[in-house]
């Protein structure tokens, strides 16, 4: 009776299969760790914009709306002003001719005769 070959054929399958559960396990800790820095990353992809945004960008970028409407508010000021003065001169063109061309006395002068 020979059951050393077969004892050792199962010896064999078992260490095969042990190494195949190892190597299973490695793997599928691998996917787990792996599947969670992947997530982590895309994290910090979306994430990471918007607090830098947030934590730096934001001051600034208020400061420079706010001088930007401060620039649109004085333009309009200042075409405000230029209408009122091109209407002011309208007005003043408009009456100079009457300074120009004063009424003249219409006396007859006499003729002689």
């Amino acid at each position: 009776m020979d059951f050393n070959p077969i004892q050792g054929q199962q010896q064999e399958i078992y260490r095969l299969v042990r190494e195949n559960n190892k190597m299973l396990h490695s793997i599928r800790r691998n996917a787990l760790w792996g599947g969670i820095l992947k997530f982590v990353l895309y994290l910090l992809f979306l994430l990471g914009p918007i607090w830098f945004y947030m934590t730096y960008l934001n001051g600034s970028v208020q400061q420079m709306l706010k001088t930007m409407n401060q620039i649109q508010g004085t333009g309009v000021k200042a075409q405000e002003q230029l209408g009122a003065f091109q209407e002011a001169w309208k007005q003043f063109q408009e009456k100079l001719p009457a300074f120009m061309h004063a009424p003249t006395s219409t006396v007859p002068t006499s003729t002689p005769r």
